[in-house]
Order: C-alpha cells, then sequence, then structure tokens
C-alpha cells in the first residue's frame, strides 16, 4: 500500500506556488531531474526551461532566483524524510530501534517505496547531499531564517533530538547531535563516492557501513554518562 505525501512550503521561497499549476510541478520535476545531472553551480533557468519546455520569463513568474528554487527542493526532502521518520519510528516502543530506524532512513538508498509523490525522490536525495549545505552557507542565511524558510530542517532535527532525549534524558546536546547525525549522513556518502581518504567507506562502497559508523559515533555520545 503506497501513501500520499503532500506538503505545503514557505510561501516566501516563490512567487506563485508551483504545486497549483501542471507547468509548475514540471519546474520541479525537472529542476530536479537537471541539477541532479549537472549541478547546482551550471544549473540555470535558461537550461531549465529549454528542457520542460516552456520560456525563462515563465520560471521567474515562480522563482526569484535559482537558489531560492534549491531551498524549496531542499525545504520538500526535509519534509518528506520527518514524514517517513514518523511514519516508521510510530510503532516502536525502543528508542534504541527508534534510532536505528532514523539512521536507516538518512542514509538513503530505498526507504521510500511506500510513499507516492511526483518526484525522483531518489535524485532529490543526491542534491541534498551534493547541494544542500548550499542553502545556508550563504550571505543570506540570517534573512531567509527570519523568513522561516528553515524550519523543514529544524523540525526534523528536533524530531530526533527529542528520540535522543528519548533514550538518554540526561543528554545535554541532543539538538546538536541531531544536526551532526544528519550533515554527517550526508557528508560521509559524498565523502564514500567522491573524497575517499575522508572517509572508511571506500572499499565496498557500502552504505550499510556508514550507518554503522553513525550509529557507533551517536550511542557512543548517548552512551557516555
Amino acid at each position: 500500500m503506497q501513501i500520499e505525501f503532500k506538503i505545503k512550503l514557505n510561501s516566501s521561497l516563490f512567487h506563485r506556488d508551483p504545486d497549483g499549476t501542471e507547468i509548475g510541478k514540471k519546474i520541479i520535476t525537472h529542476s530536479i531531474k537537471l541539477i541532479s545531472e549537472i549541478g547546482y553551480e551550471q544549473f540555470t533557468f535558461k537550461k531549465l526551461a529549454a528542457i520542460i519546455p516552456t520560456t525563462e520569463a515563465t520560471v521567474y513568474r515562480y522563482f526569484e532566483n535559482k537558489h531560492k528554487l534549491l531551498i524549496y527542493l531542499i525545504d520538500y526532502y526535509w519534509a518528506f524524510i520527518r514524514y517517513q521518520v514518523l511514519f516508521n519510528i510510530n510503532n516502536l516502543q525502543s528508542p534504541k530501534d527508534k534510532i536505528r530506524t532514523i539512521i536507516d532512513l538518512l542514509v538513503w538508498e530505498d526507504n521510500a517505496n511506500s510513499f507516492s509523490t511526483d518526484i525522483d525522490q531518489k535524485a532529490l536525495y543526491y542534491i541534498a547531499i551534493a547541494e544542500g549545505s548550499k542553502t545556508f552557507l550563504s550571505k543570506e542565511v540570517d534573512h531567509l531564517n527570519k523568513n522561516q524558510v528553515f524550519v523543514p530542517y529544524k523540525e526534523l532535527c528536533e524530531l530526533i533530538a527529542s528520540v535522543f532525549k528519548e533514550y538518554n534524558p540526561e543528554y545535554q546536546f541532543a539538538n546538536s547531535l541531531a544536526s551532526t547525525l544528519v550533515e554527517t549522513s550526508h557528508f560521509q556518502y559524498f565523502f564514500m563516492h567522491h573524497l575517499p581518504r575522508l572517509c572508511d567507506f571506500t572499499d565496498k562502497k557500502d552504505p550499510k557501513v556508514i550507518e554503522e559508523f553513525l550509529e557507533t559515533m551517536v550511542f557512543g555520545a548517548l552512551d557516555n554518562r
């Protein structure tokens, strides 16, 4: 059984909600495809318009610039992962099992089979890994933060932190550990494929080994009373 996933994102990210029109939906699906193929730096609205096909002006009627489009895509990804986490830990009683499930979902390979969306989830995952940090590592971060555009990321980290506190109520750094876990899950996957001397997973390139490392990191911190 597939579960339909729908979400409304921060309206300050767009001039017109892309989820409300067919051309808007094409902008999202084709931008995911194009960014995953050529990267954020080489991505332009002109190239996007050519493959939809539509006019560049039409794309600008939805998004002010490609940075806000990227934030929109990454916000969607964080909201999607949070939804998966909530769904998968709902019936788990053990905080330890919940943490292991969260780690498995963060190191994403084939965890979205039960969810129905209109987007290429695997391509979006790869974009989140390679381009996600560009959403907040910018000079505009404080202004963007005032507009609450990073709420989906914060809510995911807060959810993970709450499970850490459930496991060890006395642990003082649950929020820091949660954000570290999320970012590390992406960095180590990227290193495994592109900068192998920065990790220990290059022989098999097996994401499950990354999960083992992340479990060691998380439980090592939480059990260190």
